[in-house]
């Protein structure tokens, strides 16, 4: 479903489930892969992309959703959105490379990421909860506030905008979009620029606390870590 390898100072995070939907085994699984990142030491960054040339992450296994029941399909939110709360404190850089189309779930694991690339010709990214019947999660909500410039927050919550690479990277969402073959080596390069910062764990995931997480006095309980780790001001 998923491989993580390293070579020199950088993890290489791939999705490797066609659609990459989420459900409780696939939040599992990149959970162990981020914990193994965590209890390295030194110098690194991390890059994610998925195997898959047309999706990122297609959101989530709705079909799983519909059909799942129990403690596998209770545990799903709250592990997945402590899975987010924990790519977005990081404690080494993360760079994201958004090679296909990245809807709801796998919108929020994009922004998670400290630095994103999209790419140019093909895909898009968005929140479409609204147009499936579904409320956004308030962590959800938070991730989005702080993540995006207000006027694309609304866009992208309320209306469901779907982004295409040239518009997210005017909007602000992605740093840059970039042509498919020149996506990867641009995120690696990118991640190799930041590899040192990851030298000091402590300090790294420090500063992205106080950013968007609970002790963050602009943010407050209201911070997007705290909630998605927490589920609740």
């Amino acid at each position: 479903m998923i491989n993580l390898d390293r070579k020199n100072n950088i993890f290489y995070l791939t999705l490797d489930n066609e659609e990459n939907r989420w459900n409780t085994k696939f939040v599992r699984i990149i959970s162990e892969a981020i914990d193994e990142i965590e209890a390295s030491q030194g110098a690194a960054a991390l890059v994610t992309i998925s195997s898959s040339s047309k999706f990122f992450s297609n959101g989530l296994d709705l079909d799983w959703i519909s059909k799942a029941e129990g403690p596998d399909r209770d545990a799903f939110l709250p592990e997945f959105m402590a899975l987010m709360g924990n790519i977005i404190t990081l404690s080494i850089p993360s760079v994201c490379a958004i090679n296909g189309h990245a809807f709801g779930a796998g919108f929020m694991l994009a922004l998670c990421h400290d630095v994103r690339f999209m790419r140019k010709d093909r895909g898009f990214a968005c929140a479409n909860e609204i147009e499936i019947g579904m409320l956004i999660p308030e962590p959800e909500l938070a991730l989005f506030r702080h993540k995006l410039p207000a006027n694309v927050f609304f866009e992208t919550v309320q209306l469901a905008r779907r982004w295409t690479g040239p518009d997210a990277a005017h909007a602000g969402i992605v740093s840059e979009a970039v042509d498919l073959p020149d996506l990867l080596p641009r995120a690696i390069e990118k991640a190799e620029s930041l590899a040192h910062l990851g030298s000091n764990r402590q300090l790294y995931r420090a500063m992205k606390e106080r950013l968007f997480g609970a002790s963050a006095s602009i943010n407050d309980v209201h911070g997007a870590a705290h909630l998605l780790k927490t589920g609740r001001p």
